[in-house]
């Protein structure tokens, strides 16, 4: 009797264990498959389409040596201090971004910030490479217009790995970093802890690697309540380079997006440009 009822039941545990088998190689195969879609959540615009902003502002497209073209937003100040080269996060585009932006302008800063491959009107194929080629192509038309010690690299979230690669090839005034990570393969790893996450990754984002040689001074921004980016990994960051010029500014309670809501950030912030 206790055989007839052992034989249903193992029965069900192998099915349910196939089961969860292919439920994880699906999801598996979708995390490398997908992965540009979970990373990168672009909206497009028409390319006739007029940006509004309240700060003078000149739309400049940059062709690359790839075919692809790489849209932008030059916002100039009266008296400016210097540039900043600011790269975004990774949802939206430049009518959005362009007007978070508009706070360094308000700060007496000039502002470049461009559109990556795929977003808004910027056209192109997306890779990790890629990211790198085109922000050199803005630092270069930087360049053409700024002294290098007049640059200020900003990056928030997805664009701190893109800041901190930037900033390590060149000589920047000073980085700065909005909730930014150790790497994307970090972040990767906490958010799906039972996968195989590093040979299943096309984009690696190693700001860990990429911040041992930056020689400018860092100023980091992080919240203790982000849920996209784990306050932790920030953390990992700072540690990566202890004997550095580097300051780590926590927000209490701040979360992703809210950062510029907080004293802390508005005190420390101005203080950094205006100095």
């Amino acid at each position: 009797m206790s055989f007839t009822l052992q034989n249903p039941i193992k029965k069900r545990l192998k099915t349910l264990f196939k089961l969860l088998v292919i439920l994880y190689v699906m999801i598996g195969a979708s995390l490398y498959f997908l992965q540009e879609k979970l990373l990168f959540l672009p909206t497009t615009l028409p390319q006739d389409y007029t940006y509004q902003f309240e700060y003078p502002f000149e739309e400049v497209f940059l062709n690359t040596s790839e075919a692809a073209v790489i849209n932008a937003i030059h916002f100039k100040a009266e008296h400016p201090k210097g540039v900043i080269l600011y790269f975004h996060g990774n949802a939206g585009d430049l009518s959005r971004w362009g007007t978070i932006a508009e706070f360094f302008v308000a700060n007496h800063y000039d502002v470049f910030i461009m559109d990556y491959r795929t977003y808004g009107k910027s056209t192109g194929a997306l890779s990790e490479q890629a990211f790198y080629n085109d922000a050199q192509y803005c630092y270069d038309y930087l360049l053409k217009q700024y002294s290098e010690s007049d640059i200020t690299l900003y990056g928030r979230s997805l664009g701190t790995g893109i800041a901190t690669y930037l900033a390590s090839k060149h000589q920047p005034k000073q980085l700065i970093l909005e909730t930014p990570y150790y790497s994307i393969l970090d972040v990767a790893k906490q958010r799906f802890p039972i996968f195989p996450i590093k040979p299943l990754l096309k984009y690696k984002f190693p700001s860990n690697e990429f911040i041992k040689n930056v020689e400018c001074s860092i100023t980091i921004f992080h919240g203790t309540d982000d849920s996209v980016v784990p306050y932790s990994s920030a953390k990992k960051l700072y540690a990566a380079v202890p004997e550095h010029d580097i300051e780590f500014i926590t927000i209490k309670n701040g979360e992703h997006n809210n950062l510029i809501d907080f004293n802390d950030y508005k005190i420390t912030i101005e203080l950094i440009l205006n100095n």
